[in-house]
């Protein structure tokens, strides 16, 4: 599942797979609305996490519990890459993913969270966006860690302005999305 959000560190896209994931509507998970489906013991974990990051412009990646509509827990891990736009190169954002961990991944886990570095998890079977603009940026993100890693990191800024196009192309769906019921 893809995300975006901007600089104040509300969501302002989410494919379709949070409400497949948890029951909660897209226009609902908007803002800080998608807490409400975050376990209550792993809230305060992730909203400092994400406070961390967010005061720092830095990567972050999160693992902790969502609530399915049938109120069962899910694992998940979240996390996100920064994003910066014109004029001056600001902090704009984050572009960022959402994967659920497998099943018998659950037992023993605990929450936890990394600000400063972004991992992506391993891809769960149901994880494969239908959208190709989600896709593109599932793909960039991956990309953009194996770069910071192992790559050429000479392609990075060329890769960040990638993830910032694709990051503004999906805000802008959700401007044209008509409101919620």
């Amino acid at each position: 599942m893809i995300f975006v959000t901007d600089a104040a560190c509300h969501r302002i896209y989410a494919s379709g797979e949070w409400t497949a994931l948890t029951g909660q509507s897209i226009p609902d998970s908007l803002g800080r609305g998608w807490l409400d489906r975050v376990h209550a013991d792993d809230r305060r974990i992730v909203m400092d996490a994400l406070a961390r990051a967010f005061s720092t412009a830095s990567e972050f990646s999160i693992r902790f519990r969502v609530l399915r509509p049938d109120g069962r827990e899910l694992w998940v891990v979240a996390g996100g890459i920064p994003s910066h736009g014109p004029p001056d190169n600001a902090f704009i954002g984050y572009l960022g993913s959402l994967t659920e961990l497998t099943e018998t991944a659950a037992p023993g886990l605990e929450a936890y969270a990394n600000v400063r570095r972004f991992v992506p998890p391993p891809t769960h079977r149901s994880a494969s966006a239908d959208d190709k603009l989600d896709r593109i940026a599932d793909h960039l993100i991956i990309a953009h860690s194996l770069i910071d890693t192992d790559g050429v990191r000479s392609a990075l800024p060329a890769l960040k302005q990638a993830l910032a196009e694709v990051g503004f192309a999906l805000a802008a769906r959700m401007r044209t999305m008509p409101p919620p019921h």
